[in-house]
This record gives structure tokens, C-alpha cells and sequence, in this order.
């Protein structure tokens, strides 16, 4: 009874997966360059939103701070989840509202040059927006990954990634797919591989393998 609609869902998400690869690559792209640049000067990359998204950020950062793949040992790269910190996510929400708990982590960490990744399904999320803003207050790169609409995520981002559906739970599949391959190919530029055609890409190296260390 059940084969049908588990079927039915993973075709669908692949469905979604293949229209991300067709539509997305030049945004995804831009993205890679953008954090790599950052982690070249030292920077960071900071992660933020809410629910299955929170632990997207968590996951990003996770793979970036350790590494993708056990056999491409590399430097820990400075990578923040601004979702992980509870003594400080139900301090600043109880005193302040739950709008400015990312606004205020970027204000704290945040340094020109920097870059924030901020994840949205919709892209209206109030608490992601104000830390949007606050980041480019304070000079930092914006990059958003969202739906297809992009909400004001999208609208008020220095790079959107917008996924090609309106289906949350296929939106937050390709999220992951879309943060796997930004960790593969911010590797590749910092820490090399072999070389391959690039088809005029201007990414010039392959990474080893692939052997993601996260479940």
C-alpha cells in the first residue's frame, strides 16, 4: 500500500533535485566563490534559520569546521551555526523577541568581509530578514538559500539560490544537496585536487572522491 507513495516522494524529490541542477548552477556558482574569498582573508561563514533549516546550518557548518571527506584531510575552516547557542537563543528571544536572535550573533561575530548564509524555504522568515540586514549594515556578503519565490530573502541578498518549488519538504532536500556540493567545490578551490576540463567554468580542480563524513 505504501510502495506508491514512497515512490511517488522520492521521484518527486529527484524531480526537484534535477530542475535545481538546470536552473541553479550559475547562483551556486557565485556562492562558491563568495565563501571561498572569505575563508582565503580569514573570514567566516555564518549559518542561520529556523527548524529543518537550523539544522541545515548546523550541518553546513559541521562539514566545513571538520571536513566533507575522511580522505581529504585539509585546515578547519571557520564555519558558525548561529542555531546551536540555546543559553543565548531563549535569553535574547525571552528579553528581546525571537526576531532579533540572529540579527544580534551576527552583530557579535560578524566582520567586514564576512559572509552570511541565510536559509529560508518561504524567505520571509522575520528573524533571518533582520539578520540579513544587519549584515550589510556591517559589510558582510549575503548569500540566501530559499524557495522559488524567494520571498524578501531573495530580494535583498547579494547572491539567491532559489530552489524550483513550492513543496517545503522538497525545497529543504535540495537545500542539503545544494550545501554538499558548496562544501565540495569550496574545498576544491582552497585545497586542490586533480586537474580536469573546466568547460570554461574557471574551476580548474577536481576534489578527490567523495566520502561525506555527516549522515
Amino acid at each position: 500500500m505504501w510502495r506508491g507513495a514512497i515512490k511517488g516522494h522520492l521521484l518527486e524529490s529527484a524531480e526537484v533535485t534535477r530542475r535545481t541542477a538546470e536552473v541553479c548552477v550559475p547562483d551556486i556558482e557565485r556562492a562558491v566563490r563568495t565563501i571561498a574569498e572569505c575563508f582565503r582573508k580569514g573570514g567566516s561563514l555564518l549559518l542561520c534559520g529556523n527548524g529543518g533549516s537550523a539544522a541545515d546550518c548546523q550541518h553546513i557548518a559541521t562539514e566545513l569546521k571538520s571536513t566533507l571527506r575522511r580522505d581529504f584531510v585539509r585546515p578547519a575552516l571557520s564555519a558558525i551555526a548561529l542555531t546551536t547557542d540555546t543559553s543565548f537563543l531563549t535569553a535574547s528571544a525571552n528579553d528581546f523577541g525571537f526576531e532579533g536572535v540572529f540579527a544580534r550573533q551576527v552583530e557579535a561575530l560578524g566582520r567586514p568581509g564576512d559572509v552570511l548564509m541565510g536559509i529560508s524555504t518561504s524567505g520571509n522568515s522575520a528573524n533571518i530578514l533582520r539578520a540579513v540586514e544587519r549584515a550589510r549594515e556591517l559589510r558582510l556578503s549575503v548569500i540566501g538559500l530559499t524557495g522559488s519565490d524567494g520571498g524578501s530573502l531573495g530580494k535583498c541578498c547579494d547572491i539567491a539560490i532559489r530552489v524550483p518549488s513550492v513543496d517545503v519538504q522538497h525545497i529543504q532536500e535540495a537545500h542539503i544537496a545544494i550545501g554538499h556540493a558548496l562544501c565540495l567545490l569550496t574545498e576544491s578551490l582552497l585545497f586542490g585536487g586533480r586537474r580536469v576540463d573546466t568547460g570554461g567554468d574557471g574551476i580548474s580542480s577536481e576534489p578527490p572522491r567523495s566520502g561525506f563524513t555527516g549522515s
